[in-house]
């Protein structure tokens, strides 16, 4: 992999009730809080930008895609980790009773892109998965 610099992302999202968004993202997964209003919050999702934007009207299930032999949702977000980031994560969400959409585990084990991951929502049902490599080399392997 070129060691490059990364940029954050940006990415805004629809919920339906900003304190269940802020006791999710900020008290469950620790993302920092920056800048709020009553229609929307900013979140520190690990470096990268992200926004939960009050609009119920938006919220609703995702389709899913077949990856591994698992129904992935089509529309989610998520985050490269370190893997003993991504142990610790899961056994915290584990342990806090997450409903996980896909539980944690490794996919194309022995292939190439072997990675760890998990999904699960927010409280407005945005999907979110966790993901980590053994070798991040390995990413955008084909």
């Amino acid at each position: 992999m070129t060691e490059t610099t990364i940029r954050p992302f940006h990415l805004a999202f629809p919920v339906d009730d900003l304190t269940a968004a802020r006791d999710f993202y900020k008290g469950l997964l620790g993302c920092g809080e920056g800048r709020s209003s009553e229609e929307w919050i900013d979140f520190n999702f690990h470096g990268h930008q992200i926004v939960a934007h009050l609009a119920p009207e938006e919220i609703g299930a995702a389709k899913t895609s077949n990856v591994d032999g698992h129904g992935v949702p089509c529309r989610h977000f998520g985050l490269v980790m370190a893997m003993d980031e991504w142990q610790e994560t899961a056994d915290r969400l584990t342990a806090a009773g997450i409903d996980f959409i896909i539980e944690p585990y490794v996919r194309f084990k022995g292939e190439p892109g072997e990675q760890a991951t998990m999904f699960f929502t927010d409280p407005a049902g945005n999907a979110i998965e966790l993901k980590a490599f053994k070798n991040l080399d390995q990413l955008f392997a084909t």
